[in-house]
């Protein structure tokens, strides 16, 4: 007999009916053996709709839609009851009034004592609201898978709590170029470099986010192909009935930003390198200039002294111990000028290849014995353009720091190559083509912190009778000025390098050029000397007398105009570059050019901004300078002005610019009689 519910006798309980019939949240009623209904109770009525005596004796078909009649839904059900003794559905079922309700529903077979089959019992629940919520819960467990699956800039995947992954996006495909066969079962540890799986740093963060809740990092995550990707992550700790589930794994690739932030803090740290350098530059010029124009007392006056103090022994040393000064602040002043970015360059093409053998040949020396100098230079290296004097002074600069930096011996190797950036160059800010000389030692190194500060002025970690500070400031101004870059690389213990990028030269460089006339010895004549400095002033025309020269001198370049106006007997002019007021000393050239075309200018300056520009017009006399080289300038300048370097066939300027005027004012006298000879 199949399974069932044996069918009580006629006897049996009222309380055990009036229990069923009392239940409202359950429609409880009876069928017979053919389906019709033949108990009701008041659960029914309530889901069902339908009152005890209007639905008793009716065919429980009568509660399936239409579509379910149509399938013999009903007879299958009582044919399954029937056979098997119980059958359960669920599905859309119709209420007395037509409306719908998704039911929950069983049917149990009814055997009487003889054990043939009595009927049926229905049990049947209103569940449809129920149902809604599981479906709405569906529905949105399914946007999300499809909303997860769908992301591809983040890789979203879950993990058991040991790590494992249990899911897998396409995000997750597309940042690490795994598939979701190749990586669910496998340990999410997989994506860390070795040296991160090293030192546990996977399970360090499992354990954290289990500790915390949430963990979230940054660092570098290896690919199906091995390169290597910026990875933000964060892990998140999943509970189920108050137990940790797992965990749920977010991973950004973030490289391009990274490089971005990167590139962004490389640029403002060169803006902050680059507003330093020029602060500084502004500052040491400034400087340099002032300090000039005191040796030049300095020395002016002690080379006047010289002949005086010749015969005593004592004066003698003492004068030669102040030239000597005077040619070390000199040299101090240059490097410092070159730093600012204020030193004139004379640029010319080098075969750079025999200036660095040249340059090896004259420092070996000075290495010492315990370091060995190698070179590696190959045969196609390019010509550039540059300062002759600062670049040798930059590779000695450069060579004497390393040497220093290997008190105990080592190598320095001199090396150089052609490079080319098509694009500007992320480290030197440089585009186009370059010839890049490294010089590399094998001493102490230099520490992190120092680094930034190799180039300030006056910066030195040496003892203070060792170095100045300014042997890489020259060098960093030096490439400035030519249109290169210099970088140090350095650790400690491991050495430094020091590039320098000098331009190529495609043609040849502007050069000062050869002297247009030759050096007239014993020529002498009537000089202007235009110095706002009392003190210079009083120097400079006291050396101007020393060589036989008769110096007038005037404080400001209005007071000169005015002196040229007065007096047309000047045979040259030889003035200061900075000058306060409107005008300085480049402008009064331009002036003295204009009115006076015939007029010989030698400027002079210990350096600024405004001799840039009058170096490329105007002759310039570096200060602080010997009597010697003033004498061989002004008498260059006097033989070309005279236009011959036979003293017995010169004509003085002042006699010359005499006979002009003399011809212009009867030219003058001319002009004025003609009207009034055509009058009569």
């Amino acid at each position: 007999m199949a399974d069932g519910i044996r069918a009580s006798p006629r006897g049996e309980s009222d309380e055990f009916q009036h229990l069923i019939g009392a239940v409202v949240d359950y429609a409880v009623f009876r069928l017979d053996a053919g389906g019709q209904v033949a108990s009701w109770n008041a659960g029914a009525e309530r889901i069902e709709g339908y009152a005890a005596g209007k639905i008793v004796g009716l065919h429980f078909s009568v509660f399936f839609t239409r579509e379910d009649r149509a399938a013999r839904l009903p007879e299958r059900l009582i044919e399954r009851a029937a056979r098997t003794g119980r059958a359960e559905a669920e599905g859309w079922r119709i209420r007395a009034d037509a409306s719908r309700f998704w039911a929950q529903s069983t049917l149990s077979a009814l055997h009487a004592a003889d054990g043939g089959l009595a009927g049926f019992v229905a049990v049947t629940r209103d569940i449809t609201e129920r149902r809604a919520a599981q479906q709405a819960l569906a529905d949105s467990e399914r946007q999300l898978r499809l909303l997860i699956g769908g992301v591809d800039d983040y890789a979203l995947y879950m993990l058991d709590p040991n790590g494992v992954i249990t899911s897998w996006n396409a995000g997750a495909k597309r940042i690490t170029g795994y598939s979701a066969d190749e990586m669910i079962g496998q340990h999410f540890s997989r994506f860390y470099t070795e040296a991160d799986r090293a030192a546990a740093l996977p399970m360090r963060a499992l354990n954290l986010a289990a500790e915390t809740g949430a963990y979230a990092a940054e660092g570098w995550r290896r690919r199906k192909d091995g390169s290597l990707f910026w990875a933000k992550v964060s892990v998140d700790a999943i509970h189920e009935d108050g137990q940790p589930a797992g965990f749920a794994k977010i991973t950004r690739d973030v490289t391009e930003q990274r490089e971005a932030a990167v590139a962004l803090e490389h640029a403002r740290e060169q803006l902050a390198q680059s507003q330093k350098m020029e602060a500084l530059g502004q500052l040491t010029g400034g400087v340099a200039h002032d300090f000039n124009n005191l040796l030049m007392i300095i020395g002016g006056h002690a080379q006047l002294l010289k002949k005086a103090a010749a015969a005593d022994p004592r004066g003698a040393g003492a004068i030669e111990a102040i030239e000597t000064a005077v040619v070390r602040g000199a040299s101090l002043t240059r490097q410092l000028l070159s730093f600012a970015g204020r030193q004139q360059l004379q640029r010319a093409r080098i075969d750079l290849a025999s200036r660095i053998e040249a340059f090896c040949q004259m420092i070996a020396g000075s290495l010492g014995a315990r370091v060995r100098l190698t070179t590696e230079l190959p045969q196609e290296l390019w010509p550039v353009e540059a300062d002759v004097n600062e670049l040798e002074l930059a590779l000695v600069n450069i060579g004497v720091n390393a040497r220093d930096a290997m008190p105990d011996g080592g190598v320095l190797a001199v090396a150089a190559q052609n490079v080319s950036f098509a694009g500007a160059d992320a480290e030197t800010g440089l585009q186009g083509e370059f010839v890049a000389v490294t010089l590399t030692d094998t001493g102490i190194g230099i520490a992190d912190d120092i680094l930034p500060r190799v180039f300030d002025p006056f910066f030195t970690t040496k003892e203070a009778e060792k170095g100045t500070g300014l042997g890489l400031s020259q060098v960093y101004g030096f490439a400035r000025r030519v249109g290169g870059a210099v970088k140090v690389r350095s650790k400690v213990g491991e050495g430094a390098a020091v590039t320098l990028y000098l331009p190529r030269a495609h043609a040849a460089a502007k050069g000062a050029g050869e002297p247009a006339a030759a050096e007239a010895a014993g020529l002498t004549g009537s000089i202007l000397v235009v110095e706002d400095n009392p003190e210079v002033a009083k120097v400079s025309a006291a050396l101007l007398a020393e060589l036989g020269h008769r110096p007038v001198v005037a404080h400001s370049p209005a007071a000169a105009l005015a002196a040229l106006e007065q007096d047309g007997g000047f045979d040259l002019v030889f003035s200061d570059i900075v000058m306060a007021g409107p005008i300085d000393g480049a402008d009064l050239a331009r002036l003295i050019r204009e009115r006076h075309p015939g007029l010989p200018v030698l400027l002079t300056s210990g350096y600024s901004r405004a001799a840039e520009s009058a170096g490329d017009e105007f002759a310039i006399l570096r200060k602080p300078y010997q009597i010697t080289e003033l004498g061989r300038s002004v008498a260059k300048f006097l033989a070309e002005a005279r236009g011959a370097a036979d003293p017995d066939k010169l004509v003085r300027l002042s006699e010359a610019r005499q006979a002009r005027e003399a011809q212009a004012r009867d030219a003058q006298a001319r002009e004025a009689r003609r009207p009034a000879d055509r009058a009569d």
